[in-house]
């Protein structure tokens, strides 16, 4: 087990490379700026290309769980250098593809992976080490990921054009890897429970906190959170051009919008829930969602459209900010890191049908995605409803 030495170590630092590390890890959002070239390539579907990304991201809550109880139990320093290991080593043979089966593993399977061991330890470490500012860690933490494809993308573009798309993950997976290894190096997990957080004394482990009615409404809650800002971001492009009628320069620079209010979201939600509590804080982000959702729906004027969209994305990574700290508070931080994976499962079925119903709905309403957008807002009011519920509840047991 890694010694640990309690709070004279420098948690800042240690938060600052839990978002180098994630912030790298964000690479695998860049899949979009890979697709294309590789179609061309090798004379790909986009269905049989973009599945490479689905299995890369469906690995991730599947590598957090089977890995939790490790980092909880070690710490987080080897796992998340070999998470860091698995990422490179998948991005730099993703270089050598010569078909689709390599593809889905290299990309797919080890990549992704890769992803889930380290994400899982950056979560759990800030989360452990910041009880006075879970909301500002997580949201600084998942604002890291959030942002990798952002800083990245136009590296990768810079790298395709001028090597060629094998070659620039290759690249990428040499200058990725050493970093996520070399950053992973500075982690630790605190010193004693004193440095962490309980619930009434008690830590749970992940089964004992699957048994709580709290679980599965939170699971609930948090699948609702993110359906609507996972159908915006799999579909910004067409609603921007399509559905506003906007045209394409304007249509990419929402996109580019959207990556940013999402991962301001992460900081920004996770600074207010500290100040007004997570529970508050997630049903604003609920109504906020909300009312983008509705300006959509009516499409008033472009601009209001266009605002909507973004207070979806920007509720969408407060979500991803606030809920690691609310598992937290709920079951103790000591397995927070096995925890948080089964409560991550939800932002994965999430993943599967927010962007899946707006693409159906579209589809069976001759590309009109206004009935997505009444479903998404029905599902926002039942969050809200549920979260008052679990507040009023939890309010009345601490009284």
């Amino acid at each position: 087990m890694e010694k640990t030495v309690g709070r004279t170590d420098n948690r800042w630092l240690i938060l600052i490379s839990c978002i180098i590390i994630n912030l790298c890890l964000g690479a695998g959002y860049a899949w979009s700026v890979f697709q294309g070239p590789l179609m061309s390539e090798f004379g790909w579907t986009t269905a049989q290309a973009s599945l490479a990304f689905s299995i890369s991201f469906a690995m991730v809550p599947v590598a957090m769980i089977i890995f939790g109880p490790r980092q909880d139990k070690e710490g987080p320093r080897k796992i998340t250098f070999v998470g860091g290991l698995l990422f490179g080593i998948g991005m730099i043979l993703t270089g050598f593809v010569k078909n689709l089966p390599m593809l889905y593993i290299t990309y797919g399977i080890i990549l992704g992976f890769g992803i889930g061991m380290a994400y899982g330890c950056t979560t759990a470490t800030t989360v452990k080490w910041f009880p006075d500012k879970k909301g500002l860690a997580g949201g600084l933490t998942a604002a890291g990921f959030g942002s990798g494809a952002v800083v990245l993308a136009p590296l990768a573009v810079s790298l395709i054009d001028n090597y060629g798309v094998l070659n620039a993950f290759k690249f990428l997976g040499v200058g990725l890897l050493l970093i996520i290894c070399a950053a992973s190096l500075v982690l630790k997990s605190p010193a004693t429970l004193a440095d962490s957080t309980s619930v009434g004394g008690k830590n749970f482990k992940p089964f004992e906190m699957m048994k709580t009615s709290s679980f599965w409404l939170l699971w609930v809650v948090y699948v609702f959170g993110c359906l609507a800002g996972l159908m915006i971001i799999g579909h910004a492009a067409s609603i921007a051009s399509e559905y506003i009628n906007l045209s394409k320069e304007i249509a990419t620079l929402v996109v580019s919008l959207v990556a940013l209010a999402n991962t301001g979201g992460r900081v920004f939600w996770g600074m207010v829930s500290d100040k007004i509590g997570r529970y508050s804080t997630v049903m604003v982000m609920f109504m906020a969602s909300g009312l983008g959702l509705l300006l959509l729906f009516l499409q008033m004027q472009w601009a209001l459209s266009i605002l909507g969209i973004l207070l979806i994305a920007l509720s969408f990574g407060g979500f991803l900010g606030t809920f690691p700290g609310i598992t937290a508070e709920n079951w103790g931080s000591k397995y927070s890191g096995s925890n948080y994976g089964y409560m991550f499962t939800a932002y994965g079925l999430a993943s599967i049908f927010g962007p899946r119903m707006a693409a159906v709905i579209k589809e069976s309403s001759g590309g009109d995605y206004g009935m997505a957008f009444l479903v998404s807002i029905l599902l926002s009011v039942v969050g809200i409803i549920l979260v008052f519920i679990f507040k009023k509840k939890k309010e009345s047991i601490t009284a």
